[in-house]
């Protein structure tokens, strides 16, 4: 437990740096969209990409783990939707587009701004290509049908499938301009054709590169505080603890289920890569989800304190978990 600790103990340390440097106004906060842009179109992409650069197209996207976090994934979204959506009949619960967005941060781990960087200290750089797969299907997947969902009814109740076609479509646009899967598959590129930088570009890479851990475990902080302070409404506790404990609890249980029935069942389920993969969902939730909330209209003080709380429990959930599956030994 104390290799294990001695891994996360750093990183979620930073996650609470950047949390008080905002409150304290240490960081101003006009500066956190700065930093966010810094860590998501330059250090984040140039980090996968080394990933990616450096490891066999086939470790790096395995499909038959894809599928089974796919899967889990979807199934995370439609669990969360059944229990949280309001009734016809006025019972407990929120709108499609509140619990379309809390499905999504019961489905959406913070692999990118985390994840990637823990599990490779946890388990070194073969972790990596697992939890970038993760990230593929997060970006595409995930993000689109929960957002379309969320525009799936108007206001009034009344469905609404144009609206869900077009934020669909916004959506996928939105995930074809992000740079991170265009990261990763130049990297894959790199990897199967033997290509290099040249020597001043490639030290240029792993600069922005090894400045994305820590940027970014501290942006996660400021970003919270951020989303905090933001907030237009009280959220009583029972309409968002349930949703942090779905996805530090349920999501990993799921996928470990998943995965053990596929291999049962005959596919190539790697141990290490399921292990890698359970880890992931045990994350706590994307933090850049309460800006897509911001910007959709949805409840963003509910999904702030989702992502505050899941952030908060992950430290003792995740670590306890990473510990009962060998990390960090």
């Amino acid at each position: 437990m104390q290799a294990t600790l001695a891994v996360t103990i750093p990183f979620f340390a930073l996650v609470l740096c950047g949390y008080l440097a905002s409150q304290r106004r240490v960081l101003p906060e006009a500066a956190i969209p700065g930093l966010n842009i810094y860590v998501l179109f330059f250090a984040l992409p140039c980090m996968l990409f080394r990933f990616g650069s450096s490891m066999p197209f086939a470790q790096l996207i395995d499909p038959v783990l894809i599928g089974v976090y796919g899967l889990c994934a979807l199934l995370m979204v439609f669990f969360t939707l059944a229990v949280t959506l309001r009734r016809g009949d006025g019972s407990a619960g929120v709108d499609m587009k509140n619990a379309a967005f809390g499905a999504l941060v019961a489905a959406f781990p913070n692999t990118g701004f985390m994840g990637v960087p823990l599990l490779v200290a946890l388990f070194g750089e073969r972790a990596a290509g697992p939890v970038i797969g993760t990230v593929l299907v997060d970006l595409i997947v995930t993000s689109t049908l929960c957002i379309a969902l969320a525009q799936s009814q108007r206001a009034d109740g009344v469905a609404d499938s144009a609206g869900a076609l077009s934020s669909m479509l916004r959506s996928l646009r939105s995930a074809a301009t992000n740079p991170l899967p265009w990261a990763i598959v130049l990297g894959a590129l790199f990897a199967a054709t033997g290509l290099q930088w040249p020597g001043p570009l490639a030290q240029i890479v792993k600069m922005l590169g090894d400045s994305a851990t820590p940027v970014a475990l501290f942006t996660i902080g400021s970003v919270l505080w951020r989303a905090g302070r933001h907030a237009h409404t009280r959220t009583p506790v029972r309409q968002y603890l349930p949703v942090a404990l779905f996805k530090l609890l349920i999501h990993p249980l799921l996928v470990l289920s998943m995965g053990l029935v596929a291999r049962a069942a005959g596919a190539a389920v790697p141990t290490f890569g399921l292990t890698v993969l359970v880890l992931a969902a045990a994350l706590p939730s994307a933090s850049n989800v309460s800006l897509l909330a911001e910007r959709y209209g949805a409840d963003n003080g509910r999904v702030a304190r989702i992502i505050m709380a899941s952030t908060v429990l992950a430290f003792a959930s995740f670590s306890l978990l990473a510990w009962a599956l060998g990390a960090g030994q």
